[in-house]
C-alpha cells in the first residue's frame, strides 16, 4: 500500500524546518569568548629577571600546553577577520610560527614564515630594523606572497614593535596588503601596538601587562 500523501507532506515540512534551523545556526556569528571569557593571564607563566635583571618574561609556552587556552586564544585571534578575505598568515620567528600556523589553519589560508637573517634557503627579501644596540634583519622568500594578497601578521607578544613594523614593511614591499596584526600579549608601556595602529593597521591583543 502507498503511504498516505499527508505523511509525506508532514515529513517534507519537518525536514525543511530542520534544515532551516541548521542553516541559521551556521550563519549565526560565533562568539569565541563564549559565555565565560578566559583570563589568559592564568595560563601564562611569568619569570622574573629573565633574560636580564628587571625584566619580567611572559612565557606563553604554558598557554600553548593548555589545550583549552590554546584553542581559545587561536579562536580570538581569528575572530576579527571573520568575513574578511585573508590569503596568507605571516608568523614572526619563533613563537609566531606556532600561533600563526594555527591561525592559518583556522582561516584555511597559507602560512608565511618571517625569519631571522640567513635562515631561509631560497632567494629572499630582507628588511633591517633598529635594536637598542645595533640592528637586526627579518626575511621572507621572494615568492612567499603574491601582489594583492591580504595578509595578517601574528606573533606571541608586541613590545616596542620594531620587528613587526619591519615585517609589515617587508610584506608590503613584496606586494601584499597587511590588513592587521594579532598578538596574545601587549606591553602597552613600550608603545608597539600604538606604533602599528599609526600605520593604519588593525591590532588585536588578548592580554595586557603594564611595565616591561
Amino acid at each position: 500500500m502507498k503511504a498516505p500523501a499527508k505523511s509525506r507532506t508532514v515529513w517534507r515540512r519537518d525536514n525543511r524546518t530542520l534544515l532551516g534551523k541548521c542553516r541559521d545556526a551556521y550563519r549565526k556569528p560565533r562568539n569565541p569568548a563564549g559565555p565565560n571569557p578566559m583570563d589568559f593571564k592564568d595560563t601564562i607563566r611569568t619569570i622574573p629577571d629573565h633574560p636580564k635583571p628587571g625584566i619580567m618574561f611572559r612565557d606563553v609556552t604554558t598557554l600553548f600546553g593548555n589545550p583549552r587556552a590554546f584553542r581559545r586564544a587561536v579562536d580570538e585571534l581569528v575572530q576579527p577577520y571573520a568575513g574578511t578575505r585573508i590569503d596568507k598568515v605571516a608568523g614572526i620567528e619563533a613563537r609566531g610560527f606556532i600561533l600563526g600556523g594555527a591561525v592559518a589553519h583556522q582561516l584555511s589560508t597559507g602560512f608565511v614564515p618571517v625569519r631571522k637573517k640567513g635562515k631561509l634557503p631560497f632567494t629572499v627579501l630582507g628588511e633591517d630594523y633598529d635594536l637598542e644596540y645595533g640592528t637586526d634583519r627579518v626575511e621572507i622568500h621572494t615568492d612567499a606572497v603574491s601582489p594583492g594578497d591580504n595578509v595578517i601578521v601574528v606573533d606571541d607578544l608586541i613590545a616596542t614593535g620594531g620587528t613587526c613594523v619591519a615585517a609589515i614593511t617587508l610584506l608590503e614591499r613584496a606586494g601584499a596588503n597587511v590588513v592587521g596584526c594579532s598578538f596574545v600579549i601587549d606591553l602597552p608601556d613600550l608603545g608597539g601596538a600604538d606604533k602599528i595602529r599609526k600605520l593604519g593597521k588593525q591590532v588585536t591583543t588578548l592580554v595586557r601587562y603594564e611595565g616591561h
